[in-house]
């Protein structure tokens, strides 16, 4: 994507074959060969590299500071990844990310944890030098990229060439407005029901099941490491209790990590990306949603469908809380795409979360 392509580029987030074109102008490089499946419909999954940092505490370089700098004042010892590394809960940890970018101006990044990662309460966010903001790469970014891993829950095994963050790429204006957005709501209907569109489509907590009592799940306290590379391998009950109830109301316990999963069914048509966002702090004060990307295609059917329901991993802050069922606690900020992308989520690529209810990271048995 040479700069006069560039130029010519529709306002929106990059499709997939867009972020192709860029690894062959050599815009997205990378110290071994970018693979085809890390290209998702609207993202490039992110692979950690071969050596992490264990750090003091979390930090962003500032501006006129690099990465690096920071690394030589906060770094306690640093460590190789190859063989598998243990990344113990309450942690900090910093590791160098095999790509890094040229980007054009008037394009810029923002990165997310992917889903599986969030599900485990695995703290991820990406650093840049001179960054002032995590996740955030800004326009014309000419530089190395970072990934900041905290294991809140649980301590991992990690690995080089893993993928626990992914990163989208906007040109120009990408958000919807609200009046734009009830447009695309009427042409395909973005939610089950009435929607709440205000900043973004709301969405609310769901604890009332259709069958059976069990509304989440709440993290152990204690108990074993998480191996990244093991998918269906770990007994859920090992790790996580489970959180029921007859009476459409829970108390969430400060400190205390929960997957819940929201009562509406959502959808993101292929013209579309959306991000989950907080919503407003007066409603509570706990956080939902570490990981907060939804490409194209999540929860579509182009044939007319029922969307795919969001899980919500919440986090409640400094007292207890008593969430109900139907509240709002967050809220998808929609944007629209430079072009459709060529593949869709859940439809022309496997993916481990469409048509999903309540469920846990893909490392647990069902």
């Amino acid at each position: 994507m040479t700069s006069d392509v560039q130029a010519c580029v529709s306002a929106g987030v990059l499709a997939d074959s867009q972020i192709r074109q860029m690894i062959t102008d050599g815009l997205i490089a990378a110290s071994s060969p970018i693979l085809n499946n890390q290209i998702q419909p609207a993202s490039l999954d992110l692979r950690l590299g071969e050596h992490a940092y264990r750090v003091r505490a979390s930090f962003l370089p500032g501006r006129g500071r690099t990465v690096t700098e920071r690394l030589a004042d906060l770094t306690m010892h640093e460590f190789p990844l190859t063989g598998g590394a243990v990344l113990e809960k309450g942690c900090v940890y910093v590791v160098p990310l095999m790509e890094h970018l040229t980007l054009p101006s008037g394009t810029s990044g923002a990165a997310s944890a992917k889903s599986s990662i969030g599900r485990l309460d695995l703290m991820t966010r990406v650093i840049t030098d001179q960054g002032v903001e995590f996740d955030r790469v800004p326009d014309g970014y000419n530089g190395p990229l970072f990934a900041e891993i905290c294991p809140q829950s649980f301590s991992v095994v990690a690995q080089p060439g893993q993928m626990l963050t992914q990163i989208i790429f906007r040109h120009g204006r990408t958000f919807l407005d609200d009046e734009e957005l009830r447009e695309v709501h009427a042409k395909t209907p973005i939610v089950s029901g009435t929607p709440v569109i205000s900043d973004g489509l709301g969405f609310s907590v769901d604890l009332k099941p259709t069958t059976g009592d069990l509304v989440g799940y709440r993290a152990k306290r204690h108990s074993g490491v998480v191996d990244l590379s093991k998918l269906a391998h770990y007994d859920p009950a090992e790790y996580w209790e489970e959180v029921r109830t007859t009476e459409g109301r829970i108390i969430l316990d400060p400190g205390a990590f929960y997957i819940l999963v929201s009562r509406e069914a959502i959808s993101i048509p292929p013209n579309c990306a959306a991000e989950m966002a907080p919503y407003l702090a007066m409603v509570g004060e706990f956080r939902v949603h570490y990981a907060g990307f939804f490409d194209p295609g999540f929860g579509y059917d182009a044939a007319g469908g029922s969307g795919s329901r969001g899980v919500l991993e919440v986090r409640c802050h400094e007292a207890p809380f008593v969430l109900e069922h139907g509240q709002i606690v967050g809220r998808l900020v929609y944007e629209r795409m430079s072009q459709t992308p060529q593949a869709l989520y859940g439809v022309d690529i496997a993916s481990n979360y469409q048509g999903q209810g309540l469920k846990l990271s893909k490392h647990f048995k069902s």
